[in-house]
């Protein structure tokens, strides 16, 4: 008999509820962006004079990834290139933010930021893995 641990849907269930979790993570920041852009650059974004144009595009983008992780949460083969983009967009925003780390107001506010984008990079990179190895297990990708 086969172990249950083993089974696609034991395996699917913890990446499915990381997916959902990031997602959840991209919606409250893109709708927090939407809602309250002054007070989303008041608390995390102030690196700089303040452009409502750039803070709506990072709405869209947040927005727009939640969407996609959500759709990937149900629907298996989206899963790797979804958590891919995601994590690729993470990836390069840590980096604009070591370039920028000093560049906060307040000052703490650099690093804090720069360390949470890389965790979550990390993440991504953890859930992207996941996904993979579960697409070459079920016949998806060899």
């Amino acid at each position: 008999m086969q172990h249950l641990a083993s089974s696609p849907a034991a395996r699917s269930a913890p990446l499915r509820a990381g997916l959902l979790a990031l997602a959840g993570v991209q919606l409250i920041t893109g709708l927090w962006l939407v809602v309250a852009p002054g007070a989303f650059y008041d608390a995390i974004a102030d690196f700089g004079p303040r452009n409502e144009h750039d803070l709506r595009d990072m709405a869209a983008f947040y927005l727009s990834s939640a969407l996609v992780l959500g759709v990937a949460a149900q629907r298996p083969s989206w899963r790797a290139p979804a958590l891919a983009l995601v994590g690729l967009q993470f990836g390069l925003h840590a980096l604009n933010h070591l370039l920028d780390v000093g560049d906060a107001d307040p000052s703490w506010i650099g690093p804090f930021d720069l360390l949470s984008l890389v965790a979550g990079t990390l993440l991504i990179w953890a859930l992207y893995r996941a996904a993979d190895r579960d697409d070459v297990a079920s016949g998806r990708r060899r």
